[in-house]
């Protein structure tokens, strides 16, 4: 059995450099909603399968959007970010529920700063392996299905990417 990781994935790897490239041709504003969509749709049925009652991952989604169609200023919207990186840290005996809380909290964030859209991708993957195949597999099926579950990122982002971005997004990742 491996260790299990918080994050699944390596900078490095041609799958997250592939997403990486992409990402750098988009704005801000596309990065967030593809992050988004992309949380709400596969991610956030892993933590509420386990904690169906708890708001706080699908609130951070909520209020990200209202910040995107400006019906709220960033501090209201953080609040609710703020609050599921709270409900990651109260599920740390559930890897698979942490890790949707992690990569839902770093997708909201992407409102804030884009680059924490490589948030939902490793940890992302983690709820999804983690979901999939529970806590007792090795290293090499956890890293395949990031694998596969990276792919289907791209493919998710590659769909409402703009071609020719006129406003893409300025980014520092800090690797």
């Amino acid at each position: 059995m491996a260790k299990l990781r918080k994050m699944l994935g390596e900078w490095q790897q041609p799958e997250i450099q592939s997403i990486v490239r992409l990402v750098e041709t988009q704005s801000k504003t596309t990065i967030a909603k593809w992050c988004l969509d992309y949380a709400e749709s596969l991610i956030l049925p892993v933590y509420e399968k386990t904690f169906p009652e708890d708001l706080r991952p699908r609130n951070a989604i909520n209020a990200a959007r209202e910040w995107i169609w400006g019906n709220i200023k960033l501090p209201a919207a953080k609040k609710f970010i703020l609050e599921c990186h709270a409900a990651a840290r109260e599920t740390e005996k559930n890897p698979s529920a942490q890790a949707a809380a992690r990569a839902i909290g770093q997708s909201a964030s992407c409102i804030h700063a884009a680059t924490h859209c490589i948030g939902l991708t490793l940890y992302g993957a983690a709820a999804i392996a983690y979901d999939r195949v529970g806590t007792g597999e090795t290293a090499e099926v956890y890293d395949k299905i990031a694998c596969e579950e990276f792919i289907k990122m791209e493919a998710a982002l590659r769909a409402i990417a703009l071609e020719n971005e006129p406003n893409p997004a300025k980014l520092n990742w800090n690797c």
